[in-house]
């Protein structure tokens, strides 16, 4: 349909009916100034196949009050431009390009009468989107219920458990994104936790005492998807917005919803007698519906026959089908309103999100990405060492916390093409030049907001393993800092230097003064909340050795 003939009789055209609300950020659909906005969905009379313990309550209206609820982490939303959309959300949008308000206002009641929250009280954010990075967790649960989904496994499941778990980081400026999987059998502690009872009562759950598998932070003993998201928080360092959770029959109904996913094989697999039922031939082919499924819970013919392979095949598909809605799908109306139905029927998310307006605001963010530059990888786990057998994983200690620095620094894993800024540029010459010897270091060191004792680490550490004798601990800063700087005269670059060096401090660390400070006179290094421990760098890495990593834009079969 071309752009002439979608307008109404008044020449209203209704891709204009989708407005932003400038007091929430959130997209709405507004018809007419007269007529009434779609309510809250009809009740439902029982929850949906898979559900957890919390209930499903109706989604907000549209133009509800959408300010921070009392204990939940208040963010101001960011505002953003009408693009088009990505993923699970972007058929929405499409409703608008196919004909008049009346046929809007249908499907958009559909859609709010498709989706499901979960109250999860004060995680997350209220906000659709934070003035800064954004964190989603998406869960994909292995609740057996559904028609053919009892052969993949244990039918008493009927709340299923985090089974595949991928953390979506959107960095600030919306120019990259990093997909990191979460495996299942990753042993982890799992914290306290809250979670509202189908009575509409709050039950605390007990974390674990012991290491447990990353898996059970959802459906054992009643945990909710904010429990998953506090064990990821835990885990990661991040503060997570929100989570998006889907079940076997997602997977069955989005993948035929979007045409089938092109999937390549290197050699065929045949688990007739498994599983997962899955037979296909080597080379491409395109899976939808239960062949869908199956590729993605298979794990015979795979190098270890292991979930971590079972999760580099997830990633591959996963970004196969995002190609496929950006690249066919968003151009074909029917297609991008039949991907809306499917996915708003499957998933179940967080009340911050939970109306298609909400939904299609954060689609229109994540949008702005280019393919090139979404990266996908697994955290970096290693054999559980406690195991003689090992058939879980723990967290490699040396790479998994580089993985999770530059997440919380905000750091592409991709080479994402930046105007270079003459501040900048200004900023990292003061890294450049000679360096003074460490005996010829002189430095004060204060606490202004580094974790409890860390101004006298730092001192015992520098002048225990570094050789910088000529140092003091000063104890507390006069007043907290942001992040850790390091202030000094001119006459001591060599010496600022030689300590950004050690300390691995970033150029933006380095505060140079006016005047010198004199041969006797310190330098006075001021340690923030950026600082974690003695002879860690401050400044977090630009890239991480030996983590497998792919883009959305690659191709499971090479041309």
């Amino acid at each position: 349909m071309d752009a002439q003939s979608r307008g109404q009789a008044d020449g209203t055209d209704p891709a204009d009916q989708w407005v932003l609300n400038p007091e929430t950020g959130d997209y709405e659909l507004r018809l007419n100034d007269s007529a009434e906005r779609p309510g809250a969905p009809r009740p439902r009379s029982a929850p949906r196949p898979g559900s957890a313990a919390p209930p499903r309550v109706p989604a907000p209206a549209p133009d509800g009050d959408d300010t921070a609820g009392a204990g939940r982490r208040k963010r101001k939303q960011k505002r953003s431009g009408r693009r088009k959309a990505l993923m699970w959300t972007g058929g929405a949008l499409g409703l608008v390009l196919v004909g008049g308000s009346a046929f809007a206002y249908y499907w958009y009641d559909r859609l709010y009468g498709n989706i499901d929250t979960v109250d999860i009280g004060d995680v997350g954010s209220d906000k659709v989107l934070a003035d800064g990075p954004v964190n989603i967790l998406i869960i994909g649960n292995d609740v057996r219920t559904g028609e053919g989904n009892e052969a993949y496994g244990n039918r008493t499941n009927v709340t299923g458990h985090a089974d595949t778990t991928l953390l979506f980081h959107v960095a600030e400026d919306r120019s990259n994104a990093t997909v990191v999987s979460i495996p299942r059998d990753l042993m982890t502690t799992i914290p306290d936790c809250t979670s509202r009872q189908s009575d509409g009562s709050s039950k605390d759950i007990p974390g674990s005492t012991v290491p447990t598998r990353f898996n059970e932070s959802y459906g054992v003993n009643g945990r909710d998807p904010g429990c998953t998201m506090l064990t990821v928080e835990g885990i990661t360092g991040l503060e997570v917005d929100h989570f998006m959770m889907f079940d076997f029959n997602a997977v069955k109904t989005l993948s035929t919803a979007v045409g089938g996913v092109k999937v390549c094989l290197e050699k065929p697999i045949k688990d007739l007698d498994g599983g997962s039922g899955l037979d296909l031939p080597s080379g491409e082919s395109t899976v939808e519906g239960e062949d869908a499924l199956s590729f993605l819970r298979n794990r015979h013919g795979l190098k270890n026959e292991s979930d971590l392979d079972r999760i580099e095949m997830q990633q591959k598909f996963v970004a196969s089908m995002i190609r496929q809605l950006k690249e066919d799908t968003l151009d074909s109306p029917s297609k991008m309103l039949d991907v809306a139905d499917a996915a708003t029927k499957s998933l179940t998310v967080d009340k911050g999100i939970g109306s298609p307006g909400k939904l299609l605001t954060l689609a229109r963010e994540l949008g702005k990405i280019n393919l090139k530059n979404i990266t996908m990888m697994t955290v970096p786990v290693k054999d559980n060492p406690a195991e003689p057998t090992p058939v879980t994983v723990v967290l490699d200690p040396e790479k998994a916390p580089k993985v999770f620095s530059m997440l919380q620094n905000d750091v592409s894993f991709t080479e994402v093409e930046k105007k270079a800024k003459k501040a900048k540029d200004k900023q990292a010459e003061l890294l450049e030049g000679p360096r003074a010897e460490e005996s010829a270091i002189r430095v004060d060191v204060f606490n202004g907001g580094g974790p409890q004792g860390a101004a006298q680490d730092t001192l015992v550490w520098l002048q225990t393993g570094e050789g910088v004798a000529r140092s003091t601990n000063k104890g507390n800063a006069p007043a907290e800092v942001k992040k850790t700087r390091l202030d000094y005269g001119p006459d001591q670059a060599d010496q600022a230097r030689a300590l950004a060096d050690l300390m691995g401090l970033p150029a933006s660390a380095l505060k140079p003064g006016t005047e010198d400070a004199g041969e006797a006179t310190p330098m006075t290094l001021t340690l923030g909340p950026d600082f974690t421990k003695a002879g860690v760098p401050v400044a977090p890495p630009n890239k991480v050795d030996g983590v497998n990593q792919s883009r959305a834009d690659e191709k499971m079969c090479k041309a």
